[in-house]
């Protein structure tokens, strides 16, 4: 067993674990719950509405997705703020403390006498999150992916540890036949690219599902223009958001998880959760994507859309027990919290000395 004092600083943007999106809070609530198991004294910081067997330190009532949306909140910053500032306040309660917030956290972190590590879910690749890395050199940094750093100097590569997201696949149960649609998992903007699903889905003369929603009226702007025409009902089906539950379904039930996105995704957590699922993925090879799909064993990449339709028919003749168990060994929530548990020690052994 293991007897860390741990605090884990959640985003505010939604619940822990969220009720729709929110692949940060998700894979948070998993290394939260999965090193109470091991035996860690862990504090989550996070809203009020959040779920979970460690010690909840709320700084907000409700996440903050839903308050702005009652019009009782306005800007993020204050809230996250509160977060961080109430842990450095119990900073001696803590061996280490785990900060989501975001690169633009770092400096004022930098004053805590406890270490704190910083993982960040957003890209790596601005010149604003280059330049707080760059003059924050010892603050240590969890990324996602190798591809997440990329842009990173090879000298401050020195001091990030590259640690891939885990899954609960006791969550998800695998289907071992295919089904007989496609399916499309994630927000509906130009970066995700659900355009490029349905064109992928034609080609193969396959029906598709589209799930997910537009975040922002760009994004919603997006989604009328270039996917709502297409939404017939019966070739390209559009279900909306969905809840944990209907995600699950929806995975098991399809033949495959088209992932043709257009940015270099710094992981891309629906693609292990299509796994666990036991559903191949059929995907563009941006970011991370060859860092998570084995190719021929959990799914296909190529280098642009047009080549995908020819990878889908591959990608059926996979043995969906085979994808499944071969991504448990990669991506298991118990290998993710061994890894940040070795970080952690290391860390706090940093400290005492």
């Amino acid at each position: 067993m293991d007897s860390l004092r741990i605090a884990q600083i959640a985003p505010l943007w939604t619940s822990v674990p969220p009720a729709e999106y929110g692949g940060a809070e998700q894979v948070i609530h998993w290394l939260t719950e999965g090193l109470v198991q091991r035996g860690c004294e862990v504090t989550l910081f996070a809203s009020g509405d959040s779920r979970t067997t460690a010690a909840l330190r709320a700084t907000c009532g409700r996440n903050l997705l839903a308050t702005m949306g009652d019009n009782e909140a306005y800007t993020y910053e204050p809230y996250a703020n509160a977060s961080l500032v109430e842990a450095v306040r119990m900073a001696d309660a803590f061996d280490v403390i785990h900060c989501h917030l975001g690169a633009a956290f770092i400096p004022f972190a930098a004053l805590c006498p406890t270490p704190v590590l910083h993982t960040v879910h957003a890209a790596l690749d601005a010149v604003d999150e280059l330049w707080v890395l760059e003059h924050y050199p010892d603050a240590p940094i969890a990324a996602l992916s190798n591809s997440h750093v990329a842009a990173v100097s090879a000298s401050r590569r020195q001091n990030i540890r590259v640690i891939y997201h885990g899954c609960d696949f006791e969550r998800y149960q695998g289907s071992t036949v295919p089904g007989e649609y496609l399916l499309f998992l994630s927000r509906m903007n130009s970066n995700k690219n659900p355009a490029g699903a349905i064109r992928v889905a034609r080609a193969v003369g396959m029906p598709i599902v589209l799930a997910g929603k537009a975040m922002t009226s760009a994004e919603e702007a997006y989604f009328d223009e270039q996917v709502r025409p297409f939404i017939d009902g019966r070739d390209v089906r559009y279900v909306g958001p969905v809840s944990f539950a209907e995600k699950v379904e929806l995975l098991r039930g399809a033949a495959a998880l088209v992932f043709p996105i257009q940015w270099d995704e710094h992981f891309g957590l629906v693609m292990i959760e299509a796994m666990a699922c036991g559903c191949p993925v059929v995907a563009c090879g941006r970011g991370s994507v060859s860092e998570v799909v084995d190719s021929g064993m959990t799914g296909f990449y190529a280098g642009s859309e047009d080549e995908l339709a020819a990878l889908v028919p591959r990608a059926l003749s996979l043995d969906r027990r085979d994808v499944r168990e071969h991504a448990r060994r990669r991506f298991s929530v118990d290998r993710m919290v061994t890894d940040h548990l070795d970080l952690y020690k290391q860390l706090a052994a940093r400290r005492q000395g």
